[in-house]
């Protein structure tokens, strides 16, 4: 009888047999060692990729610090910014333990780390910022009696007012606030100047909050600028001190102006005193709509191309002008005079233009080229913008979430980006060919760079201010050449031959040159399609974009394209955005409906245009709008309007107050009832309640301005982005 021999033991089962379940478990084994060895690899994957797309610190440390000031503005309590410093620390505290001494994982450890630091070092900016010069608002409206000293005036002729900050101190509270107060331009005498102390009445309010969901925040505006309240004139001014000392710049400003506008004529006379000294106060409303809907307001603040305007003929003047003296030659490298001279030019000019945050920049970024034209180093660098953002966060952190320091940054860094990128350099390297053929190509990078400027711009103009332009890039290609080389030139020569009373030519050539630039604002403001009116971009969106193209911008080679995807996302989120079906502002007093008309529905037709545009901008909507009381589909009485709306094949019964007047409870409460929503601007009595939504004052007093979508059965107020930020006063 024959026997088996035993098998080896690598062939016996260790479980029990060869059974599918162990395959399985084999199988499933050998993932999990193929997950764990990817996981374990990723940081040096990391680092690889760090290593091969050439990552420049520099600019990311100001996306670092900035992130971390937006931070702040996104999240709500004190413990929660607490908690992210917290975890900012942490993060870098792992990476060092972890990572030191591995050279495989030096670029990520240095990346992990710095981009921590300055995250915190972000949100600790923002939070001393608001906590030292954030003022409390006052509770209520009040007409109080004002006795207090003058901090700063602006002259706005063009709405016949001077608006007059002033130092007082509260006779019930005793705290010291600033306020400010407008004055009938007719009431306010040259002698009421910074300094002086001045006794007048005025009707105080505090600072607004948004209307609306999207809208302007002056509530936020007014807290990092310290204003307490602002409010209008109340019967005269009287001068009780005048001032001990003039406020040297502010007079220098206003003079320079004055002169300006004397010299010229009509709307060109506003713009000069604009381009020369930063009033804006002249400008008439037709012509800040026209200069806004041709995408040229931006030549009306001072920025960086009037900045780089002042400094580059101030070094090209000086470096010629110092080349005459043969001594100096000699002695002195004149490109470091020429760049001190150049310097020196342009901090006057932002300074005498009131040092907004766009000058500032500019000015900034204008002294860095200089140093570096001066060392001959490559002027045009990403670093160069960054340590300019950097400067200007460190100093005005809150300017990160305002239009102007967004778009001012965005446009700089789509130009170096442009500008440094290698087919850009080749397209305008010199090579031997005909003036006219260099002068195209020359116009050719213009036009683009003023398409990428617009691309750039477009969700932050879309998220602020819910309009487009289409006509922006063809205007610029114009108006940017003139301003610089004719109209800014014009006016430095007309001012420097006033000393010798012969600039009346040379003021004559300004004003001719400033007409054709209002023409062309006109007429593109004027042309069809314009400008377009957008429903509103959300917060989440707009970042996902913005994130999108700092990547294009900063990263190098094929890695920067990564960043296609996030702008691909934001725009198919954002065309997907519904339009609020309707819309309530904080008061509860304007009401608009979307979606029934192709004009906005309103409960009420104010004469007021603020309340007016902010439903349309924020629904739109453009065009004229339609009272419920003119709409067939509605039905209106003395106190109140029903409307019926058909949203996902439902329909939805509103009931909205028109008056204030007493009526009879049971009544209400019956037809409240019968309504799934009730917008009241008054108290409703707890009796009146709709199936759905009550959006009375007691509920718009905690939740302010109101954003419903039907369909999907949701609503938006300015309550949930606002926080536990000082600036928010909801019941």
């Amino acid at each position: 009888m024959a026997t088996r021999s035993a098998p080896p033991l690598a062939d016996l089962p260790l479980h029990g047999g060869d059974t599918p379940h162990d395959g399985a478990a084999q199988r499933q084994w050998r993932k999990r060692r193929r997950l764990s060895s990817v996981a374990a690899d990723l940081p040096g994957r990391a680092d690889a990729f760090l290593g091969r797309a050439g990552f420049d610190r520099g600019p990311w440390l100001a996306v670092g610090f900035a992130s971390g000031i937006g931070a702040w503005f996104m999240l709500d309590t004190a413990w929660q910014w607490v908690a992210f410093m917290g975890l900012c620390g942490l993060t870098a505290l792992i990476a060092i333990a972890g990572w030191r001494g591995r050279d495989d994982r030096s670029h990520l450890l240095i990346a992990v780390v710095t981009i921590a630091s300055v995250l915190a070092l972000g949100m600790t900016a923002i939070w001393a910022r608001s906590a030292t010069i954030g003022a409390e608002p006052i509770a209520y409206p009040r007409v109080l009696d004002l006795d207090g000293r003058i901090l700063a005036r602006e002259d706005q002729p063009a709405e016949g007012r001077t608006r007059l900050t002033l130092a007082i101190r509260d006779a019930e509270t005793g705290r010291a606030m600033k306020v400010r107060v407008n004055v009938p331009q007719d009431r306010a005498t040259p002698a009421m100047e910074e300094g002086a102390r001045v006794r007048l009445k005025a009707r105080l309010m505090p600072p607004s909050p948004p209307l609306l969901p999207g809208a302007y925040d002056f509530a936020r505006a007014a807290w990092f600028q310290g204003l307490a309240a602002t409010g209008s004139l109340i019967g005269p001014v009287d001068l009780i001190e005048p001032a001990r000392k003039a406020a040297p710049l502010a007079e220098a400003q206003r003079t320079l102006s004055a002169h300006v506008r004397a010299n010229m004529e009509g709307s060109a006379a506003s713009i000069a005193a604009a381009l020369a000294s930063g009033d804006r106060g002249a400008i008439s409303e037709a012509d800040e709509a026209a200069m806004r809907d041709s995408g040229l307001t931006h030549l009306l603040s001072i920025s960086g191309l009037h900045v780089s305007a002042i400094i580059a003929a101030t070094y090209f003047l000086a470096i010629r002008l110092l080349a005459l003296w043969p001594w100096l030659a000699l002695r002195v490298r004149l490109p470091l005079a020429a760049a001190l001279m150049g310097a020196l030019a342009g901090i006057g000019y932002t300074l005498l233009t009131g040092a907004e945050v766009p000058t500032v920049r500019s000015c900034v970024g204008a002294v860095l080229v200089l140093i570096a034209l001066a060392l001959g180093r490559e002027p045009l660098s990403l670093r160069m913008v960054a340590v300019a953002a950097i400067v200007v966060l460190a100093l005005w952190p809150e300017s990160l979430v305002g239009p102007s320091f967004q778009m001012s940054f965005a446009a700089v860094i789509s130009i170096v980006a442009l500008h440094n990128a290698g087919w850009a350099k080749r397209f305008l390297a010199p090579r031997e060919q005909s003036w006219l053929a260099r002068t195209a190509r020359r116009v050719a990078m213009l036009f683009a760079t003023g398409l990428l400027i617009e691309f750039a711009l477009m969700p932050i103009v879309l998220f602020h201010f819910h309009r487009a332009g289409v006509y922006g890039a063809f205007a610029n290609v114009l108006a940017i050449p003139l301003v610089t080389f004719v109209t800014m030139p014009l006016l430095a020569l007309a001012l420097l031959l006033d000393l010798v009373g012969a600039g009346a030519p040379v003021w004559w050539a300004a004003q001719m040159s400033l007409d054709l630039l209002l023409g062309l604002a006109r007429f593109t403001a004027a042309q069809p399609g314009a400008v377009k009116l957008m429903p509103q971009m959300g917060l989440g969106t707009v970042l996902v974009i913005v994130g999108g193209l700092l990547w294009l911008a900063l990263w190098r080679g094929r890695a920067r394209l990564w960043g296609l995807i996030p702008v691909g996302i934001g725009v198919l989120v954002f065309l997907s955005t519904p339009i609020p079906d309707i819309l309530v502002t904080r008061d509860g007093r304007h009401v608009g409906v979307t979606g029934e008309s192709e004009r906005l529905l309103v409960l009420r037709d104010s004469r007021s245009g603020f309340a007016r545009d902010n439903l349309l901008e924020l629904a739109g909507a453009e065009g004229e709008v339609l009272p419920f009381e003119d709409w067939p589909g509605a039905r209106c009485s003395r106190d109140f309007c029903v409307l019926t709306l058909e949203r996902g094949g439902h329909d939805w019964h509103l009931l909205m107050a028109r008056s204030r007047d007493m009526v009879e409870e049971r009544a209400l409460a019956a037809a409240c009832e019968r309504a799934d929503i009730v917008i009241a601007d008054r108290f409703l009595p707890r009796s009146c309640q709709p199936s759905w939504l009550k959006a009375d004052r007691r509920f718009l007093s905690r939740e302010g301005g109101t954003a419903i979508y039907l369909e999907r059965e949701g609503i938006r107020t300015v309550a949930q982005s606002q926080g536990e930020h000082g600036w928010w006063q909801g019941d």
